[in-house]
C-alpha cells in the first residue's frame, strides 16, 4: 500500500500538507514527496513493490507529448518540491495496474519512454492518450489523483470496487482535497466522504465510468459451463496476484474462501507459499482447518494465537485505524489486525493475498433466507456497492497499517463482472450448501483437501475464536452502565448505537473522528426484511440456520 494526497488550490502551504501525509505514514514507510503543482499540492508516501529503485519514487511527471520527462530536483534532499519544469501532467496513485507490461510495451511504440518498472508509471502516458476514457481500460485496483498542468485542473478516480481507498472533502475556502484516509483530511475538512468507487472527479463532478453491481445481461447457461468459468477466471485472478517485486504471503483462515486462493496460488508456485493463521487461545476454531490445509499444499505455515487481553487491548486502536463503528467489521478487524502485526513484525513479506469479495457475490449465512432469485440479487448488488465501507475497508486498513499491501483475487473485475451476471437462481442456496456454485468449480481439482472444500462457513470473528465476540461485549458491559447506555445513545442521531458494544466503538470512533459518522452507510446488518433475519446482532452466529459452521 502507498498513501496520496491532492491539494486542489493554494489555501495552504506544503508544511501542511506534509503533516496531513504524516498521518497515513505507516501505508508508505519507505519514502514520502509533497510537490507544488503551481495550484496546490500531490503529496505521496510509497510503499515499493513493484520498480523498487528511486526511479519509482511518485508524483510522476510528463514532459512532452512523446517523452516522459522527470526532472532531478524530484529526487532532491527537500521532501517538499516544485512541480518539475516543463511537466504537463503530475500523478500520485496507490495502486496496482495489472497486465501493465503490454500497456508499456504498446506505449513504448508510440514513442514513450519510461525509467522505472514501476507499473504506476504508464498512468500520465494513459491519460495522454485517453483522457478520462483510460479509467474503463484498467485492470486494476487503484486510486489516483491527477493534476493537469495546461488545463489547470484536478482529476481523482477510483477502482470499480473500491479496494484501494480514496476520501474526499471541501476547505472552509471551498478548495477539494482527496486522500487515502479520512484521517489525512481531519483538521482540512469539515465534512469528510468516501470517494464513489468507479467513478472519477473532474471539475467538481463525480461521473461513473463502470458499476460492478450492474447487470447488462443475465447468464442463463449450464451448471458445467458456469463453473468453469468461475474457475478459470479465479486462477487467472489469482495469477495475476502473484506478480511482484516484493515477498508475497497469504492469509488463511482454514475456511472455503482463503483456502482456495492459497489453494490456487500453491499450485501456480514453484516454491512453498507463506502462509499465516491466527486464534485466541482457548477457543479457536479455524486454526485447525488453516494447519490442515497448509499441511496439504506443503506451504510454510505460521500461526499467531492471541489472549482475551489481547483483543481488548487492541479495540481503540483497531477503530482508529478502521475510522469505521460498523459492529462486525470492528469485530473482524480484531483478528486480521493482529495478524497483520505479527507478519510485519515476523516477516520479510510486503504482499498480502485474501479471501475477501466471495461472500458478496456468493451469499453469506443470512442469504440462505433470501424469498426468491430477485431478492437474492438485489442484496448482492447492494452489497457490491457498500463493500468498501465494510470487507474491503478492513482488509486495507488491516494490512496497510502494518505495511503491507492487500491484494484480492475475488475482487478481480472479469471474475465480479461474470459472477454477477450468473443467474441468481443458481447461486441461490437449492443445493443444502452455500456457495455451492464455487465449491463445485473446484472439485475436481482438488486442490484444497474435500473436507475444507465442502466444509460450513465460520464468521471470521467467531473462528478466530467463539470467545472474542464475548469478550468484546463484556468489555461494553463494563464500560456502560444501563443508565449510561441510555443516556449515551441519545448523543446520535445518525447510525443511533443499539447495544452497549455499538455505543463503544461508536464513542472511541467520535474520539478520533468526530463528526464524521456520515462516511459509513449505516450498520452491517443482515436484511431485516427477510423472514429469519430480524436480528439484533450482526454475527451469523445468531441465525437459525448457523447449525456446524461453529464447529
Amino acid at each position: 500500500m502507498c498513501s496520496i494526497l491532492g491539494f486542489c488550490g493554494k489555501d495552504t502551504e506544503g508544511k501542511i500538507i506534509k503533516d496531513a501525509l504524516e498521518k497515513t505514514h505507516s501505508r508508505g514507510p519507505d519514502d514520502y514527496r509533497v510537490m507544488e503543482t503551481g495550484n496546490g499540492f500531490l503529496a505521496f508516501n510509497r510503499l515499493a513493490i513493484m520498480g523498487l529503485t528511486e526511479n519509482g519514487m511518485q508524483p510522476f511527471a510528463y514532459g512532452d507529448k512523446k517523452t516522459l520527462k522527470y526532472s532531478k530536483q524530484m529526487y532532491a534532499d527537500s521532501k517538499i518540491t516544485t512541480k518539475p519544469e516543463g511537466s504537463e501532467i503530475l500523478l500520485v496513485c496507490n495502486g496496482e495496474i495489472y497486465g501493465f507490461r503490454k500497456s508499456k510495451e504498446e506505449l513504448l511504440a508510440k514513442g514513450y519512454e519510461f525509467i522505472s518498472d514501476s507499473d504506476c508509471e504508464i498512468l500520465p502516458a494513459l491519460y495522454k492518450e485517453y483522457g478520462t476514457d483510460m479509467f474503463a481500460k484498467l485492470d486494476a485496483e487503484y486510486a489516483l489523483i491527477l493534476y493537469d498542468a495546461e488545463k489547470d485542473s484536478y482529476i481523482a478516480a477510483r477502482d470499480p470496487i473500491g479496494i484501494r481507498p480514496l476520501y474526499y472533502g471541501k476547505t472552509a475556502a471551498g478548495t477539494f482535497v482527496f486522500a487515502s484516509e479520512p484521517k489525512n483530511l481531519t483538521g482540512l475538512c469539515k465534512r469528510i466522504m468516501p470517494f464513489p468507487p468507479g467513478h472519477y472527479f473532474k471539475d467538481g463532478q463525480f461521473i461513473q465510468y463502470r458499476d460492478m453491481s450492474s447487470v447488462k445481461t443475465v447468464i442463463h447457461e449450464d451448471m458445467e459451463t458456469v463453473t468453469k468459468e468461475i474457475h478459470d477466471r479465479l486462477i487467472e485472478g489469482v495469477k495475476k496476484r502473484l506478480d511482484s517485486d516484493a515477498p508475497v504471503g497469504f492469509l488463511l483462515s482454514g475456511g472455503l474462501d482463503s483456502s482456495l486462493v492459497c489453494g490456487i496460488a500453491a499450485s501456480l508456485s514453484d516454491k512453498p507459499l507463506q502462509t499465516w493463521a491466527i486464534g485466541m487461545d482457548i477457543d479457536a476454531i479455524d486454526l485447525k482447518y488453516a494447519r490442515e490445509v497448509a499441511d496439504y499444499i506443503h506451504s510454510d505455515h505460521h500461526e499467531v494465537i492471541i489472549s482475551q487481553k489481547d483483543v481488548v487491548d487492541a479495540v481503540d486502536e483497531v477503530i482508529k485505524t478502521l475510522g469505521t463503528y460498523d459492529i462486525t467489521t470492528t469485530r473482524a478487524s480484531i483478528g486480521m489486525y493482529l495478524v497483520c502485526k505479527a507478519i510485519h513484525e515476523q516477516s520479510d513479506t510486503r504482499v498480502l493475498l485474501t479471501g475477501e469479495i466471495s461472500d458478496e457475490i456468493f451469499g453469506y449465512k443470512y442469504t440462505d433466507f433470501a424469498p426468491d432469485a430477485q431478492a437474492f440479487q438485489t442484496e448482492a448488488e447492494k452489497r457490491i456497492r457498500e463493500l468498501h465501507m465494510y470487507d474491503v475497508l478492513r482488509a486495507d486498513r488491516c494490512i496497510s497499517v502494518n505495511s503491507l499491501e492487500a491484494r484480492v483475487p475475488f475482487g478481480d473485475l472479469d471474475f465480479v463482472e461474470y459472477c454477477m451476471a450468473i443467474d441468481p437462481e443458481m447461486k441461490m442456496n437449492r443445493y443444502g450448501k452455500g456457495k455451492y456454485l464455487l465449491r463445485k468449480a473446484f472439485e475436481k481439482d482438488a486442490l484444497i483437501p474435500e473436507s475444507i472444500l465442502w466444509r460450513e462457513k465460520a464468521a471470521f470473528s467467531d473462528a478466530v475464536g467463539h470467545s472474542l465476540k464475548d469478550d468484546l461485549a463484556e468489555l461494553a458491559e463494563r464500560t456502560y452502565s444501563d443508565a449510561d447506555y441510555e443516556l449515551g445513545i441519545k448523543k446520535y442521531e445518525y447510525a443511533k448505537p443499539f447495544t452497549k458494544e455499538s455505543l463503544l466503538y461508536r464513542d472511541i470512533f467520535e474520539k478520533y473522528y468526530p463528526g464524521q459518522a456520515e462516511m459509513v452507510v449505516d450498520f452491517w446488518m443482515p436484511n431485516k426484511n427477510w423472514e429469519g433475519c430480524n436480528v439484533t446482532d450482526p454475527s451469523a452466529r445468531v441465525l437459525s440456520n448457523y447449525g456446524e459452521s461453529g464447529k
